[in-house]
């Protein structure tokens, strides 16, 4: 267990901080705007990296029936679709590389438009 307070809890602080500040001028008012982004984007990274590495993990140890690291793992697959081994059209290649992305997204992106339709269609279909 790590020290309190956690990371989290610490960019929620550094964030809420540079939110608070009133800079002037257009430039201030963009670099605020993206140092926030930035730690933004890390807690989202701190927060979700871990179990998305893991679904991904089990993902591809079932597509591929292999155990390796996630990078090794990574490798193979876009070795298998390079050689066309592997396709869209091979059992389980889409539906894992349309989870990757999502994941990514949840982390890089989460408000982009085509990201929020996407879990707005998937909610619908389950």
């Amino acid at each position: 267990m790590q020290d309190l307070p956690a990371p989290a809890v610490i960019l929620d602080l550094a964030i809420d901080q540079l939110n608070s500040i009133d800079p002037t001028g257009a430039r201030a008012k963009f670099e605020m705007r993206m140092a926030t982004a930035a730690l933004q984007l890390v807690k989202r990274a701190l927060e979700l990296e871990l179990m998305s590495d893991a679904r991904e993990m089990a993902r591809l140890r079932a597509l591929l029936g292999e155990d390796a690291s996630l990078e090794a793992l990574n490798l193979r697959l876009c070795t298998l679709i390079r050689s066309g081994e592997l396709t869209r059209q091979s059992p389980g290649v889409t539906a894992h590389l349309r989870a990757v992305t999502m994941e990514k997204l949840a982390i890089d992106q989460p408000s982009y438009a085509a990201y929020q339709r996407a879990l707005q269609q998937a909610e619908g279909d389950a």
